[in-house]
């Protein structure tokens, strides 16, 4: 199971309140302006500032 749509469309970024987008995994989401990924564990988004993972320069978690 991926994660709602409708809910998606609703979450921001914890950190700069911008846009989140799936990762092609599908296991996370990215905040491209904040380079930050934040894991989807059990179809639960993880949006704890302290847990996100550092995106490196091709846009991978780190």
């Amino acid at each position: 199971m991926t994660i709602k749509k409708e809910l998606l469309d609703i979450l921001v970024c914890p950190k700069c309140k911008g846009e989140l987008i799936l990762n092609d995994k599908k296991d996370g989401l990215i905040c491209k302006k904040c380079r930050l990924l934040y894991e989807i564990r059990d179809d639960i988004p993880i949006m704890l500032i302290d847990e996100a993972r550092p995106l490196d320069d091709t846009g991978q978690s780190s």
